[in-house]
Order: C-alpha cells, then sequence, then structure tokens
C-alpha cells in the first residue's frame, strides 16, 4: 500500500511521530512516501509524493495541515486520514495515541469516506481572461491586505446581481468551511453532505446585508466597485493567496471533484460538533430544581 505523508513541522513531537510511523508501516505492508518539507524528519531517505500512485495520504498537524495536504492532491480523490496533533482538529480522524489502530483500519478498509465539495476559484481579468485558478476545501475569502479597512464589491449569483456588500471582506465557503472563518464571521453551520455554498459577510456595515446560503450548482462571481479596488487580495483555505487588481474579478464554483475524509469510529458530524465545538455545552452553569 503507496501512503503519502505530509505534516506540520511546527508541531514539537512530529519527529517522533513519524519515526515511529517508519518503524510501524513496512509490518503492515505500508510504502511511505513524503512531502519534501519533511525530508530532515526521517531516518532515512524517502520518494517523494509524486513518485508514485498514492493509495492514502496521511497528514499531520491540525485542520490546515489536512486542507494544504488536500490541496496538494489537486483533483485526485485519494482518502486522506487526518492524525491531530493540534487542539481542535475538526476534520481529522485520529490522535497520536490512536495511529497504529488507524494504520491497521487503513491497510484492512475498514473505514468510511466522507466526499467533501471543494471550491474552483478563478481570478479573471478586465478582458474577462482567466489568468490563475486555484482550489480551496474551506473557503475563498475577498479582503483587504495589510490592515483591516471596508471594501466594497458587487456580487452576482447564478448572473444576477444580489447588490453591493460594504464590510471588511466577503467569504464564499462550502459545507466543510462553515465551521471554519465563515462560522466566526456569523454564517451558518451546513451540514457535510448539503449541497451548497454560503456567502457570508465579514463584519458587515449595514444590517441589511446577513449570509446566503445558494445551491453549490451556482457560480458566484465578486466584483470590485471602482474606487474600492486597491490593495485587495484573495485568500484559498487561509493559507495561500493571490492580489486581486482594479478590474479584476473573483469567480468561485463548486470544483469537479472531491476530497474524501477517511472516518474511523460510528461517531457522526453532530458528534463531533458537540465534542470540538462544545456545541449545547451547559456544563457551566447551574443547574436549579
Amino acid at each position: 500500500m503507496k501512503v503519502g505523508v505530509v505534516g506540520n513541522p511546527r508541531y514539537g513531537d512530529l519527529r517522533g511521530v513519524l519515526q515511529h510511523l517508519a518503524l510501524a508501516a513496512p509490518d503492515r505492508g505500508i510504502a511511505l512516501y513524503s512531502e519534501p518539507r519533511l525530508a530532515s524528519f526521517w531516518s532515512r531517505e524517502l520518494p517523494e509524493l509524486d513518485a508514485a500512485r498514492l493509495d492514502a495520504l496521511i497528514t499531520f498537524g491540525g485542520d490546515g495541515t489536512l486542507l494544504r495536504g488536500a490541496r496538494l492532491l489537486g483533483a485526485q480523490e485519494i482518502p486522506i486520514l487526518g492524525v491531530n496533533l493540534g487542539r481542535v482538529g475538526f476534520l481529522t480522524s485520529v490522535t497520536r495515541d490512536t495511529l497504529d489502530p488507524a494504520l491497521d483500519a487503513l491497510v484492512a478498509g475498514r473505514y468510511m469516506i466522507e466526499r467533501r465539495q471543494a471550491l474552483r476559484a478563478g481570478i479573471r481579468d478586465a478582458e474577462g481572461e482567466t489568468r490563475s485558478t486555484q482550489m480551496a476545501v474551506n473557503d475563498v475569502a475577498v479582503h483587504k491586505g495589510g490592515v483591516a479597512r471596508v471594501i466594497r464589491v458587487n456580487v452576482h449569483i447564478q448572473g444576477e446581481n444580489v447588490g453591493p456588500y460594504s464590510a471588511d471582506g466577503i467569504i464564499v465557503a462550502t459545507p466543510t468551511g462553515s465551521t471554519a472563518y465563515s462560522l466566526s464571521a456569523g454564517g451558518p453551520i451546513v451540514v457535510p453532505g448539503v449541497e451548497a455554498m454560503v456567502v457570508t459577510p465579514i463584519a458587515a456595515h449595514t444590517l441589511a446585508v446577513r449570509p446566503l446560503v445558494v445551491p453549490a450548482s451556482y457560480r458566484i462571481v465578486i466584483e470590485p466597485i471602482a474606487g474600492w479596488a486597491d490593495d485587495l487580495l484573495v485568500s484559498f483555505d487561509g493559507q495561500t493567496g493571490s492580489t486581486l487588481a482594479p478590474g479584476e474579478s473573483v469567480d468561485v464554483c463548486r470544483a469537479d471533484h472531491r476530497v474524501c475524509l477517511i472516518r474511523l469510529g460510528e461517531e457522526g458530524f453532530f458528534g463531533r460538533m458537540r465534542q470540538k465545538l462544545h456545541w449545547g455545552d451547559l456544563s457551566g452553569r447551574e443547574i436549579k430544581e
């Protein structure tokens, strides 16, 4: 079984975890392939991720590491097993302590796949030509570079002008991303499996603008209003980005492929929501008879 490895070097125990993985993999018939940035963490040289067609990808870190791993795979629908070395880890399935049984389940095929929707975002120039295209698992956001300042954009959904937005930014999120940046900006939680996108303003400057939930088949175009198009940035999953010049626009739609997350055990989305987001937690309140 050919398994790729992606990790976040900022986690102090990453080296120890990878050394354990290197010892545990051969007995299970697992051949490891590493991203280049982890070369110094292994006791021997490993082939790089693109050296073979992978059967699975394991990410070591938090949700951000899993998102980066998904983008590294591009359009390949390869199962991803997230190992949480951080705090929340809403998208991850495994901890360091449960890595060994997770490897056994991976080899035996004892797992479920959640096929998550992704986004494709193109930046179009003033002539309508697409100069750059990127994918995102969580969200695409348009905002100011540098200090936080208001932006003004027109939003078109499925060819219809929704109207101008005056806000600190605007987020287009998948159901997966609805529990991330969009949620912190006041957007709704959308259960994975619902075919939808969420358009959420960041700190809207009018009470007349609220988050919108639209069908995933729709196309969303964000156009800066003339005079308000300086120093704009487009970010993808909050990790990579691009400038947005005056006259350009962002065209967001559903990606043609899915991101395949490995799930172990019987815990579902709402169980993870209660555990990771402390949903409905009343433990700090005194119960009176």
